[in-house]
């Protein structure tokens, strides 16, 4: 058998630009439930010759005698076929799970629900105890896969130290963010604590309000789809206004996302469609999918707008920058500044004024509802990456164990977690930390929109200029360096604190 042919750097972008296509085009299907099999293994073993030993090792020494842009580019490449090298080896035990997972059926009620509508289904289910329940009963279906789960985890660990250098995980992935995952944890937890007090006054007032006499002083993490939902008022927040809002929120911006060539919006409702809204740049700027499954409530419209944020921006990047820089990237940090600033047009009292013709008081109650699920969401996740390191920085001695996982979320948000989540509850490569760089980031850049296009700035062509310009770059600046434009340092909190606090109220 001959040695697996070692590419230029020209012809290997051109072959993984057709690997990233096939590759998203089939997790697409699978995701919004057209396939209930996925065949992700057999996309890599087509791709396989890319991702050998001697392609990553050219890769290195032309990334070394590379310097700027082009070195980054070199570096991004080579870190994309070390992924594709780990899903090679993997991708077969993967599709296993992905396809039991599908599989998967939840007993309630007489029926058999596919595991995923058990999920969506908890953010629309009436009745307190029934959510209790269905909870319970589809994490307990959920948590039998974490065997495989954690062999999986622990085989991609150690795939990705052998192919790195790096044998500590936490080291590994800040090598690959250049960023340091502790002191951004030690910055959000001190941000969380300093809003605290905030915190906890709405907290009360929101659970007693959206839970219902029935609450418990610490209710179960199965609550919290139905939270988001924002149930009872959902009879403003109909679910047949979604996307009418949303296309009018984004017209006053200047985007015109229904009438956008790039992006093809899937809002169809299927069985096995996973109740997660997502982006899938499976070409950028050509293809983009946005992904939602409506269900009412005004969480319908939040997640089209966070996931409007990250369509707009892979589909106006600039289609003559080299196809790394408008489809791959060291992480997720810069796209989702993005999604947060798009999304926070649903936090201004005058949107829901102005949409759902509510007086100014029903206007700003309602807004501060969802600034309350936001500092939710911030502390969950500040909660997630501690827990998330400990677990890594264990992971050689224990094997990965939940250790801390239900403890830190309690203390964070007031809800009680199952231990048994913290697998399924885990996102690959500290994406958690992408997510809070992101909240930092998106504070800032709303900061500077207030100041330089004033209150309006939600409803303004200008704030659309501005964000056509930073989408044109692509995926090749970092956070960090967005940061510096916008005139502060990386973990300067101050602006997010003051939208935290804003969470308080009379």
């Amino acid at each position: 058998m001959s040695a697996p042919a070692v590419r230029a750097p020209a012809e290997l972008e051109r072959l993984l630009r057709a690997y990233v296509y096939e590759r998203s085009e089939e997790e697409r299907a699978v995701r919004v439930g057209e396939k209930e099999i996925s065949e992700h293994a057999a996309i890599v073993a087509r791709y396989a010759g890319l991702f050998g030993r001697p392609q990553l090792e050219a890769l290195r020494e032309a990334e070394a005698a590379a310097s700027g842009e082009e070195r980054e580019r070199l570096a991004r490449l080579r870190l994309t076929c070390e992924e594709g090298f780990a899903d090679a080896e993997l991708a077969p035990r993967e599709d296993a799970l992905q396809n039991a997972l599908l599989a998967a059926r939840v007993e309630w009620q007489g029926d058999e629900l596919p595991l995923r509508t058990a999920q969506a289904r908890l953010a629309v289910l009436p009745g307190y105890r029934d959510r209790d329940e269905l909870g319970r009963l589809q994490i307990e279906v959920s948590a039998r896969f974490n065997g495989k789960r954690r062999e999986l985890l622990a085989a991609r660990e150690q795939l990705q130290a052998e192919l790195s250098g790096e044998r500590d995980p936490v080291r590994r992935n800040e090598d690959v963010k250049r960023i340091s995952l502790h002191e951004l944890e030690a910055v959000v937890r001190a941000a969380s604590e300093r809003t605290t007090e905030a915190w906890e006054a709405q907290r009360e007032r929101w659970l007693d309000e959206l839970l219902g006499p029935e609450r418990e002083p610490l209710p179960t993490a199965f609550h919290v789809a139905y939270l988001r939902r924002l149930s009872p008022l959902a009879d403003t927040y109909t679910k047949e206004r979604s996307v009418p809002v949303c296309v009018a929120t984004l017209r006053a911006i200047g985007f015109a996302i229904d009438e956008d060539p790039n992006i093809r919006l899937d809002l169809d409702e299927r069985p096995q469609k996973s109740p997660r809204a997502c982006v899938i740049p499976s070409d950028p700027p050509a293809l983009v999918h946005l992904i939602t499954r409506a269900q009412g409530g005004l969480h319908d419209y939040s997640a089209f707008l966070h996931e409007a944020g990250h369509a707009l921006h892979y589909a106006g990047s600039d289609p003559a920058l080299p196809y790394t820089f408008r489809a791959i990237s060291r992480d997720h940090a810069l796209t989702e500044i993005y999604s947060y600033v798009v999304e926070a047009i649903a936090r201004e009292p005058g949107w829901h004024a102005e949409h759902f013709g509510l007086a100014a008081a029903a206007a700003e109650r309602n807004a501060e509802a969802t600034r309350f699920l936001e500092a939710l969401l911030f502390r969950r996740y500040a909660a997630k990456l501690r827990f998330e390191l400990e677990f890594w920085s264990r992971f050689a001695e224990d094997g990965g164990t939940p250790a801390g996982y239900a403890e830190h979320l309690e203390r964070a948000i007031g809800m009680r977690y199952p231990p048994e989540s913290f697998l399924a509850d885990m996102d690959a490569g500290f994406y958690a930390a992408d997510y809070l760089r992101a909240w930092v980031r998106s504070a800032q850049l709303l900061a500077v929109l207030r100041r330089d296009v004033g209150e309006g700035w939600w409803r303004s062509p200008e704030t659309g200029a501005l964000l056509r310009e930073l989408f044109r770059e692509g995926t090749r600046p970092t956070s960090e360096e967005i940061a510096a434009r916008l005139g502060y340092e990386p973990l300067d909190v101050e602006p997010l604190v003051a939208e935290l606090a804003a969470t308080g109220g009379p």
